[in-house]
């Protein structure tokens, strides 16, 4: 059940990035990184930080 959750709330995180609206297409491609790479801690920093940065 708890992996599940983790998996839904992984994939929505990386949807949630590819969707948004950046001022370029640099910060786009620097989130993706931080997220597939290191997946918990780019997880938490996109919904702490990253989500207010957009446009």
């Amino acid at each position: 059940m708890w992996k599940f959750l983790g998996i839904l709330v992984y994939a929505y995180t990386i949807y949630d990035v590819v969707t948004s609206k950046f001022a370029n297409s640099n910060d786009r491609l620097i989130w993706i990184l931080i997220v597939l790479l290191v997946p918990l801690l780019g997880t938490v920093l996109w919904f702490a930080i990253g989500r207010n940065k957009r446009l």
